[in-house]
């Protein structure tokens, strides 16, 4: 297990998209996001009428180490992204970022979260099954221009607090994703 980094989880801004876009590039070689893609998302991520949460993780040196992003419109949340530096896999990161998602996604009263997941990106999957995620369906040749499948997920929040579902067990909550 890699050895946990402090790392502080921020709002990402604009001035943020250059060091995610090295990360974007690094981890998703054949489908990164462009710098368009990130500037349109937080277009819409400040004010009053804001539908989209995006945040950055830093480490202590202030190099981005993950960031996330989630997109919502009425009841429904949409995980845009997740992304988490190799070295920081198995510290618990991506389930914190997720988290922040989540409660973003209850402040917007979302009653159900989507994403979709490579099918071939199993520690990602399991992330989202820890969470409640629960397999929907699938998108051919979803990811271009790998033509890669999509795994559909779906979170429907919890009845009795309205509110996006944490880990399934105590347990859980110590498995680093």
């Amino acid at each position: 297990m890699t050895e946990p980094v402090t790392s502080r989880l921020r709002e990402m801004r604009w001035w943020d998209i250059d060091r995610v876009l090295e990360l974007e590039k690094d981890l998703f070689p054949e489908d990164a996001w462009s710098r368009g893609m990130f500037w349109s998302e937080l277009a819409h991520a400040r004010g009053p009428e804001a539908t989209r949460r995006y945040v950055v993780a830093e480490d202590g040196e202030g190099r981005v180490v993950g960031y996330a992003g989630l997109a919502a419109s009425g009841d429904l949340a949409d995980i845009q992204t997740i992304a988490v530096t190799r070295e920081q896999w198995g510290t618990g990161l991506g389930g914190r970022l997720l988290a922040e998602l989540l409660r973003a996604a209850t402040a917007f009263e979302c009653a159900e979260v989507m994403l979709e997941c490579r099918i071939d990106n199993i520690r990602a999957q399991k992330l989202y099954e820890r969470y409640g995620f629960e397999a929907i369906g699938f998108r051919r040749g979803y990811y271009q221009p790998g033509n890669v499948d999509a795994l559909v997920m779906r979170l429907t929040t919890q009845s009795d607090s309205g509110s996006a579902a944490g880990p399934t067990s105590e347990r859980e909550t110590e498995i680093h994703g």
